[in-house]
């Protein structure tokens, strides 16, 4: 069963909630967390579908994405993984992908791990 889609404006709201928390300090909810992760995940779906790279934000979600040769079990050869704070960062374009990769923060492996030509996302 897919995932359940998010809303738009759900989306929308949560991602606010997260950068206002951000913004003044405080943790975001999880809840407003889980949602704006889930939200941009569908939003990289719809930009750059396919099934050669996971995209991995535990324990919020993972999409697979980018046109290329098709995944069907185990591990995948093209693997992206990072913390929901990074997550959001690079898919909106506060920071740059090249940077959280060379910190450490961006675990990629594989030759199609690259998601510099699909970020930023435009929520």
């Amino acid at each position: 069963m897919p995932p359940k889609k998010i809303d738009i404006v759900d989306g929308r709201t949560a991602l606010a909630a997260v950068r206002a928390a951000d913004a003044s300090g405080e943790k975001p909810q999880r809840t407003d967390l889980a949602t704006a992760v889930r939200y941009l995940l569908q939003l990289l779906d719809e930009k750059a579908p396919g099934n050669s790279v996971e995209v991995r934000v535990p324990p919020f979600g993972a999409v697979q994405v980018i046109q290329g040769p098709r995944h069907t079990r185990g591990t995948p050869p093209n693997v992206v993984e990072m913390d929901a704070t990074t997550w959001i960062a690079v898919a909106t374009g506060t920071e740059e992908w090249a940077d959280a990769a060379a910190s450490g923060r961006v675990h990629a492996s594989g030759t199609r791990a690259d998601l510099t030509g699909v970020l930023p996302l435009r929520p």
